[in-house]
């Protein structure tokens, strides 16, 4: 492998302190969206693994609710 080689990986989904981060919003906020069902959100122990794809396709949706 050359040295110069950059990978970069696509991330294919987000945690709860993603969500967080992204949309400017307390934890307890976080979590209840992940928890609402409006996208999918994968439990994992007590973790929660949201699809980006799907989140982002919610995020860009105009006529979204606020959970």
């Amino acid at each position: 492998t050359d040295a110069a080689e950059t990978y970069v990986i696509e991330r294919a989904v987000y945690t709860v302190k993603d969500i967080q981060e992204i949309l400017r919003i307390g934890k307890n906020s976080a979590y209840k969206l992940a928890k609402s069902g409006a996208f999918p959100a994968k439990r994992i122990g007590n973790d929660y693994r949201i699809s980006k794809k799907a989140f982002d396709i919610w995020l860009n949706t105009e006529d979204q609710e606020a959970s």
